[in-house]
């Protein structure tokens, strides 16, 4: 009998499907893996289980009884507890408040914290988060603060537990501890549902696998045992493509003088071992890989924000680079992030501000009196070769759509003309249209001569974007993919194996 099943569940936002029939059905004991790419209903499912949002349509039982959870509380108390890739804690509090953001024990009308340590020492002790629970969370790292959240969710004693890419953001030691936990809850007979890109992890830890891909369940409680990795692949994406003769997704500038990035024989202490990396004046170059793989710590190199253990990295014109990421965008790197609310823009200010954000305001190249009727100029002129959709450029960037956003980010740093442009999904949280036309920007920047460095969590414009793509398998490049062998397949084969067939 199935302590929690899913069934017919459809959700939509804005008409917009996100998810549709899906369905899933835990067992008591057991380990099921909820697999999909990006975009295919994982985190609307996790959602729904979790009391976060409620669907159109569908059922949801709990130990054979229908049940419908108006809030994450609700789920909790009555049994579901999730543990999200996004932490929902509270940095002013201390861990211990942090543990028990309901049920906590109490003495008559006060909070027993002496009775709520003592309940909490055996599961954080069994995790490893061996710290002083009056510990103000925002002093913990990344990886301590994702313990706290699983922890909290433990603690509630849970006939389902969901664990959302629980081990994104743990090192080795708290991934295996984390591990050693689902044995724990079997014997609990806990149902857990465990969301994950790491394939190897599902492979070795989980009993059933489902796969959503589009909003629809296409593979649903299939065996962990009667499976391979590329047959959870091809359950992902779909069948395999014919191979085909490949075009070039942009058209290559002609390397000039020392047009050229390159990191020769570069390591970073437990994060990078021997990468080498030459990327020419016009090309495009994808890095990616599985969460902590190191990708992205190349970006850091080039950008000044990480210095190399060992090893060199060379900007165009054989510069080294600069420490500070203040100093490397004054030689020419520009830093393209996809978090464009968080670090991309100044969302109350308006277009032409943003826009000149970066060669006027942080570079000063226009004087120490920067008018504004200049940047308004300027801006205009990257507006309409942008094709920025908005009244004018005296709007205020938050009220753009987000595809438009985007190309604001880019605009401010196209703006300064840089010889190296680093992009970070810089196409997240954008539809299918602005998604092609920031491409488009991306491979003029590349035909202008710029060097292009792009990390993607879209394996899709990995695939379609690069000229060639460094897959990355805990610190080392495992693959490099160009032609028929780059495709979305191949991408997430290598990236959780380490192997190129």
């Amino acid at each position: 009998m199935a302590v929690l099943r899913a069934q017919n569940i459809t959700k939509a936002y804005g008409g917009v499907t996100a998810l549709a029939d899906g369905a899933l059905s835990v067992e008591p004991g057991s380990v099921h893996a909820l697999l999909g790419e990006n975009g295919a209903g994982k985190s609307t499912m996790v959602k729904v289980l979790s009391g976060t949002i409620r669907p159109d349509a569908g059922t949801l039982t709990l130990d054979d009884r229908p049940v419908s959870f108006n809030s994450t509380v609700d789920a909790v108390r009555n049994g579901v507890a999730v543990v999200s890739q996004e932490l929902n804690l509270f940095p002013d509090l201390d861990i211990l408040a942090n543990l028990y953001p309901i049920r906590e024990p109490k003495r008559g009308p006060f909070l027993n914290r002496t009775a709520m340590a003592e309940a909490a020492k055996p599961t954080l002790s069994r995790l490893g988060l061996n710290v002083d629970l009056r510990t103000p969370l925002r002093e913990l790292s990344l990886g301590q603060r994702q313990l706290v959240e699983i922890s909290r969710a433990l603690l509630t004693d849970p006939r389902v537990l969901i664990l959302d890419e629980p081990t994104s953001a743990l090192d080795r030691d708290g991934s295996d501890r984390l591990l050693g936990i689902l044995e724990v809850l079997r014997e609990r007979q806990v149902g857990v549902v465990f969301v994950s890109h790491i394939l190897e992890e599902v492979m070795q830890l989980c009993d059933t696998i489902t796969v959503l891909r589009d909003g629809r369940t296409v593979l649903s409680g299939a065996e962990r045992k009667d499976l391979e990795i590329d047959d959870i692949v091809a359950a992902m994406l779909g069948p395999r493509p014919e191979p085909s003769t490949p075009s070039e997704p942009a058209p290559r500038a002609a390397a000039q003088g020392g047009g050229r990035l390159r990191m020769s024989k570069v390591s970073v202490d437990d994060v990078l071992t021997d990468v080498d990396l030459e990327v020419e004046a016009g090309e495009i170059v994808g890095v990616t890989g599985l969460a902590g793989a190191g990708h992205l710590a190349v970006l850091e190199l080039i950008a000044g924000l990480r210095r190399p253990s060992s090893g060199t990295v060379r900007l165009p014109g054989d510069r080294p680079v600069p420490r500070g990421l203040r100093r490397a965008i004054a030689a020419g790197v520009a830093v393209v992030s996809g978090d464009r609310r968080g670090r991309g823009l100044m969302l109350d200010q308006p277009i032409w501000q943003n826009i000149g954000q970066v060669r006027s305001i942080g570079l000063s190249r226009d004087g120490i009196v920067v008018r504004g009727s200049t940047l308004r100029k300027r801006a205009r002129t990257h507006v309409e070769s942008l094709r920025i959709r908005c009244r004018d450029v005296d709007q205020r960037v938050g009220l753009l759509s987000g595809g438009n956003q985007q190309k604001v980010v880019l605009a401010k740093w196209l703006d300064a003309s840089p010889t190296v442009l680093l992009l970070d999904d810089p196409t997240r949280g954008v539809d299918v249209g602005a998604k092609a036309e920031i491409h488009e920007l991306i491979h003029k920047a590349a035909a202008g001569g710029a060097v292009v460095v792009l990390a993607s969590t879209d394996l899709d414009e990995l695939a379609s974007a690069c000229h060639r793509v460094l897959v990355f398998h805990r610190g080392r490049v495992a693959a490099h993919l160009s032609g028929s062998d780059l495709d979305q397949h191949t991408i997430i084969r290598v990236s959780n194996t380490g192997v190129l067939v």
